[in-house]
């Protein structure tokens, strides 16, 4: 239980040892204008690597949903981390470098086998989550912008499922369960929300295999990880790029089928 006063930028927090008075809070800038002019609901205090912190959520209203021009197709990946289907790439190999390193040092102390060890784990542990989520914040802001700026939606891949249905080399297999894509889908999610920008999610099945220029679909057509080759009509492109143009085009038929009105 807990008061703000938002001039001061201080609360008052009731503990179990009396009522808490004047403790100063700060943030972000965008954080403090959120919490001094939304509603504030649910509070956690929360004490962690010596500091404290006090997790504050704000009844956001949601923008009514625009008229999508389009929409952009995102492509979720293992080596990269996402491919949108304007070409962009998003922070593959450095995410991936940092999760290898990390895996190596947990091997190294875990190896160890003492009390000390275990402390060091559960603290990178939560230093390697904090980074991840920071990363997937950084993703889903730039894809949220871009469809923002070019009156479009988002259309994703519903992954749920993946790791049953998903065969990999084993050494893509670490990477797949250390992956937080539920996280970056629902990053997107309230983020387009809070922009008004149409999500829609389709089925992923086969988009990597199906030519978008021609629509030729056959296992073969991607010899590589990264690359694709229609032996239909010859087009030589990126995969993933490939895969998200896909999905692009799949958003557009779905959005279309769900607000097409009914003819009978």
């Amino acid at each position: 239980m807990m008061s703000w006063q938002h001039d001061a930028r201080t609360v008052s927090i009731w503990t179990v040892a009396g009522r808490m008075k004047n403790v100063a809070y700060t943030g972000a800038p965008e954080q403090l204008k959120a919490v001094s002019e939304l509603p504030v609901g649910e509070s956690d205090l929360v004490h962690r690597d010596g500091m404290w912190f006090l997790y504050a959520t704000v009844q956001v209203p949601e923008r009514e949903l625009i008229e999508p021009q389009g929409f952009i197709g995102v492509d979720m990946g293992i080596v990269q981390i996402a491919t949108d289907s304007d070409g962009r790439v998003y922070a593959g190999e450095h995410l991936n470098s940092y999760r290898r390193r990390q895996i190596r040092l947990r091997a190294k102390l875990q190896a160890k086998k003492t009390e000390s060890a275990r402390r060091l784990l559960a603290k990178r542990s939560r230093r390697e989550s904090r980074h991840a989520a920071n990363v997937n914040h950084v993703i889903s802001k730039s894809i949220v912008a871009e469809a923002e700026r070019t009156s479009r939606g988002i259309a994703v891949e519903e992954l749920t499922g993946i790791r049953a249905r998903v065969r990999l080399r084993k050494p893509q297999r670490v990477a797949l369960h250390c992956w937080s894509f539920a996280q970056l889908g629902r990053f997107l999610t309230y983020k387009a929300r809070r922009a008004g920008i149409p999500l829609v999610r389709v089925d992923p099945r086969y988009t990597s295999q199906t030519c978008s220029k021609c629509g030729h679909r056959d296992r073969r057509n991607r010899p590589e990880q990264a690359t694709f080759i229609c032996r239909s009509c010859g087009v030589v492109a990126h995969a993933d790029g490939n895969a998200a143009v896909n999905i692009a085009q799949r958003g557009v038929d779905d959005w279309g089928a769900v607000n097409r009105p009914h003819v009978a």
